[in-house]
């Protein structure tokens, strides 16, 4: 039952280390902010998660366990966080190209490059 766990664990790692690397790649290789910000959390967050599951299958320990699942957790709650912060930061100093763009929230609040900034006047 040991080295099916542990066969299990090592195709998991496999597996999470590829969508890790499709990660990277997606960040060195999209043209623009959003693109770059989705390769960069959807499937490095869930490459986190896998790879935290076949450490815990391969280790079978509780307080590893316990430990792990702090690392999925802040990974889940840090990663959207900062691609949406990265996100809005590229709309506010004009670096997403708006003609992709299918429907525009910010600038019906009147925000972004074209509209008033989000800064209060003095």
């Amino acid at each position: 039952m040991d080295a099916v766990l542990d066969a299990i664990a090592a195709v998991l790692v496999l597996i999470g280390a590829l969508l890790c690397l499709t990660a990277a790649i997606g960040v060195v290789r999209f043209k623009d902010v959003p693109t770059r910000l989705h390769a960069a959390t959807k499937p490095q967050v869930l490459g986190v998660m896998i790879i935290c599951v076949a450490i815990a299958l391969a280790l079978r320990s509780w307080p590893v366990t316990a430990f792990l699942v702090s690392v999925v957790l802040v990974q889940l709650a840090t990663a959207p966080l900062s691609a949406h912060m990265v996100g809005r930061q590229a709309y506010r100093n004009g670096r997403i190209a708006r003609d992709d763009m299918i429907v525009d929230e910010l600038a019906d609040a009147g925000r972004g490059p074209d509209g008033p900034s989000d800064t209060p006047e003095r």
